[in-house]
């Protein structure tokens, strides 16, 4: 891959960003590299946690200029296509069954903004900043779109969209997309606490959380919801990784994917 580094350590795998030149803009090597990866090491059982950084001094500027100009000249089904797989990106991680992290530091613009939504946590340094910036390049935040506003709720949506405004990591935190917030050479320590975390859990459970979480959001509690929720838990308190969790906690001692 010729625009990420992907780094084993341990059960969990880091992906980094590597085009540091141009802060981790998007292009379409990235986008179609970033979707790979997520994809493979969601699917690889020994990968219980994934990472997301992006090298140099920032997490990711957004689109690259010189990508944007060649689509500014394309036809309209090759415009479709390319925010097709843009989409396709997000939606990929977004749906990971595996947890997914954003380590963000410096500027998380545009894309990047969407990147860091996209993914179940997001841990940021105290020097980073967060923007929708399309609308200042006439365009509109559309593929992220979903994960922004999941995260920060629509009232805020309808201010920063159109406003693009910079919104420093604290900001962040109190609008829903920023988890926590630490000095700069604290933050790796604070990921990896997060990580030690989501290894203590059973990665059964941490997947059926997730859909768990997408199944019930934004829903009455009717008796079909109701319904849902007896029946996933029902269907779980008969698994092997919910018997070992059982046993492991009144034998007192760790249960067998803690060690993995």
């Amino acid at each position: 891959m010729s625009s990420l580094k992907i780094e084993r350590r341990g059960a969990c795998a880091w992906v980094r960003m590597s085009r540091p030149e141009v802060h981790n803009a998007f292009d379409e090597t990235l986008i179609a590299e970033l979707t790979d990866a997520f994809r493979r090491l969601d699917a690889d059982p020994a990968v219980r946690a994934i990472v997301l950084a992006g090298e140099g001094k920032s997490f990711s500027a957004g689109a690259d200029l010189n990508w944007m100009k060649r689509q500014g000249a394309a036809s309209f089904e090759s415009n479709l296509d390319d925010a097709r797989r843009l989409a396709a990106l997000f939606r990929t991680i977004s749906l990971c069954k595996t947890p997914t992290i954003a380590r963000v530091h410096g500027a998380a613009l545009g894309g990047g903004m969407g990147l860091a939504s996209a993914c179940d946590i997001c841990i940021a340094s105290t020097k980073a900043q967060f923007a929708t910036s399309e609308v200042r390049f006439g365009i509109v935040p559309a593929a992220i779109s979903p994960y922004v506003v999941r995260a920060i709720g629509e009232r805020q949506a309808y201010r920063y969209f159109q406003t693009a405004e910079r919104v420093p990591a604290e900001r962040a935190r109190e609008l829903g997309l920023v988890h926590e917030v630490a000095e700069p050479d604290e933050l790796d320590d604070r990921v990896q606490q997060i990580v030690a975390a989501l290894l203590a859990g059973g990665p059964l459970a941490q997947a059926a959380a997730t859909d768990l979480i997408r199944a019930v959001a934004g829903k009455p509690v009717d008796d079909a919801v109701v319904e849902d929720t007896a029946r996933r838990i029902a269907g779980l308190r008969a698994t092997a990784e919910a018997k070992e969790g059982l046993s492991a906690f009144i034998d007192k001692r760790s249960p067998a994917w803690a060690g993995a």
